[in-house]
């Protein structure tokens, strides 16, 4: 996939302080409670596709076994998800940079106002439904973390392209594997059994082309864009194409 960043380019999850790894998975849990409701309270993960992906993405971010676990005994056992609404909002940033937010909410009013808010505050803007995603493809990304030189590439980009992959692309100090969505969870299972371990593991929504900001203002106010919107509870994920290379 030509004109791909590196994987941080759109969220920054590796080293992450202690606050905001709670704060991960804080959101994490309210995931596998949605996942839960919407697989018809299912914790099992063989028959909730859904929850299989959630728990991929928990794993990568190292979630410990034990928090998974009682996230999903209270998911079972308390119908946690019942309250939280899935919602999308679309807009631009400073200088035109598309932004995707999802966000799992119990009140929708409060989260559009904040979302809003955070879009206002450094120049950018929410727009319509759709006004940005025709230009984003959701897509299966699983990272395995080559900052110390321990995989070959040749040997991980057939293992990837065996285990279902769509493409591969080996960075400087990573390599980033695409899958479809509906293969994700098959393509990170086959690739766990192999003994690979991820970086991160999600189902994103990838830019098909990037923007570059030229002023230093632009690129001060959307960083502190960015910030604001990972500091938000309600909000789950950040997508958007601004290169920061």
């Amino acid at each position: 996939m030509s004109g791909h960043s590196k994987w941080h380019n759109i969220q920054k999850t590796k080293g992450a302080q202690d606050a905001k790894r709670a704060a991960a998975f804080t959101k994490i849990a309210k995931e596998m409670y949605v996942a839960v409701k919407e697989g018809g309270g299912s914790t099992d993960p063989n028959y909730n596709s859904r929850l299989a992906t959630v728990i991929t993405k928990a794993k990568a971010a190292n979630m410990p076994n034990d928090n998974i676990k009682r996230v999903l005994d209270k998911a079972a056992s308390a119908g946690a998800g019942d309250s939280y609404d899935s919602i999308t909002y679309e807009g631009y940033g400073p200088g035109g940079v598309a932004i995707i937010v999802e966000a799992m909410t119990d009140n929708r009013n409060r989260t559009a106002g904040s979302v809003r808010h955070h879009f206002d505050k450094f120049g950018g803007n929410m727009g319509a439904s759709g006004c940005v995603s025709w230009s984003f493809d959701k897509k299966g990304v699983l990272v395995i973390d080559n900052e110390d030189g321990d995989y070959d590439e040749d040997t991980v980009m057939m293992d990837a392209m065996d285990a279902g992959a769509d493409d591969f692309e080996p960075e400087e100090d990573c390599f980033t594997i695409y899958t479809a969505p509906d293969d994700f969870n098959a393509v990170a299972d086959a690739l766990t059994a192999k003994g690979y371990t991820f970086a991160s593991a999600q189902l994103e929504m990838v830019p098909q082309n990037y923007q570059k900001l030229e002023k230093e203002e632009d690129k001060t106010n959307m960083e502190k864009m960015l910030d604001l919107f990972e500091d938000d509870d309600d909000v789950q994920n950040v997508w958007h194409n601004w290169d920061r290379d």
